[in-house]
């Protein structure tokens, strides 16, 4: 990633001072991956720690910094024995997703599988608009190759394609796809370097697995998929950034099986390749077609996806509907799945405000006012 040049000077005015990277984040601690190029790391001493665990500035928290995991920080005064240290600066982000938090992501990479659990191109379509939404690049990978045959493989790619999207098939039980292809300008372990990539996908495909294989020394929990649903059990708890061999980073997330889609209905067509495609062709008749029966529509026709298209257009105008009735807390909605298999929006009740905080939380502000108080 490229930093500007007033960054720069900003934390090499310092000597004791080095640049790192947030790979993880658990209550008021981070744990960041030092630059191993800066002055300050070369001069401490021959076999410094690659990581610290840092506090943050208390001046950073009173002015409301958030420190995400992805964040480019600067450390102060690193202690290199003990492996502490503490954030001061925040450098400039240059993107930023909410859910799940991560900062300076490069591009969301699915891992979706052919077989156990069943590929459902619903499914795949919902979480490719999800991932349009982020506005990063998309990576497709189709795992479990192995339990497919040739023929249907074939079948899925040839539809995916037509998509807009030319995924990776992988096996990390026969390493197909993966083995002897590290230095291919078309292999995904190019497609991956020096990137920090968010892995998405349902429970049960995979990640964990493939995580494991491209960084043996993570040994993530793998979980076997339901009998009796058909689908994985989650195994990650909370975000997480991995180191990959060929440089890079991967952000495991917790595996979800339906995301919501909050977009404008106005939007939704622009998260189709297919519709971006026809809309780049031509225009409309009205500015503010949902494509749908309005007349002179150039996206409204026979394309594959449209009829998923229409599915989620009614869903993003229920959630509009919602919104609109309630404009102050989108926080305030729930979504709910009917036996049939359709979602919707509802409101959810009011929070017990009686309720008195856990000892948990009141325990880690009395952490929080010790530290600082040592800071002062």
């Amino acid at each position: 990633m490229n930093w500007t040049s007033e960054v720069n000077d900003l934390w090499e005015q310092t000597d004791n001072n080095c640049l790192g990277t947030v790979v993880a984040v658990q209550a008021n601690f981070y744990q960041v991956k030092i630059d191993e190029y800066h002055n300050s790391v070369k001069n401490a001493r021959e076999n410094i720690p690659k990581f610290l665990l840092c506090t943050r500035r208390s001046r950073l928290k009173k002015i409301g910094q958030k420190v995400m995991v992805g964040d480019r920080v600067i450390i102060e005064d690193p202690d290199w024995e003990g492996g502490r240290g503490a954030v001061a600066e925040v450098l400039p982000r240059e993107t930023e997703l909410d859910r799940p938090p991560i900062a300076n992501a490069n591009q969301v990479m699915l891992v979706f599988a052919l077989a156990e659990p069943n590929l459902d191109p619903v499914a795949l379509t919902r979480f490719l608009v999800k991932a349009e939404l982020t506005g990063l690049e998309i990576c497709l990978c189709l795992s479990k190759w192995d339990l497919v045959s040739e023929a249907k493989t074939e079948e899925w790619c040839s539809q995916i394609s037509e998509w807009g999207y030319e995924p990776f098939l992988i096996s990390v039980k026969t390493e197909a796809g993966l083995r002897a292809v590290k230095d291919s300008s078309h292999s995904l372990w190019e497609k991956l370097r020096n990137k920090i990539t968010v892995i998405s996908g349902p429970s049960g495909v995979g990640k964990s697995s493939l995580i494991n294989y491209l960084i043996p020394n993570v040994n993530l929990r793998v979980s076997a998929v339901s009998g009796k649903l058909s689908r994985g059990r989650h195994t990650t708890r909370h975000v997480e950034l991995f180191e990959l061999p060929n440089g890079g980073l991967l952000a495991d997330t917790p595996g979800f099986n339906q995301p919501q889609l909050d977009c404008e209905p106005i939007e939704l067509a622009y998260l189709f390749p297919e519709a971006r495609k026809y809309l780049a062709e031509g225009s409309c008749q009205f500015s503010d077609c949902l494509h749908r029966d309005e007349p002179n529509c150039v996206v409204r026709g026979d394309w594959e996806r449209y009829e998923y298209y229409l599915t989620f257009l009614e869903e993003a105008i229920a959630r509009q509907e919602v919104l609109q009735q309630q404009p102050d807390s989108e926080s305030n909605l729930k979504a709910k799945t009917s036996s049939g298999g359709k979602r919707k929006l509802e409101p959810k009740l009011a929070s017990k405000k009686y309720r008195r905080s856990s000892r948990k939380v009141e325990h880690q502000q009395l952490q929080d006012l010790c530290q600082e108080l040592d800071e002062f």
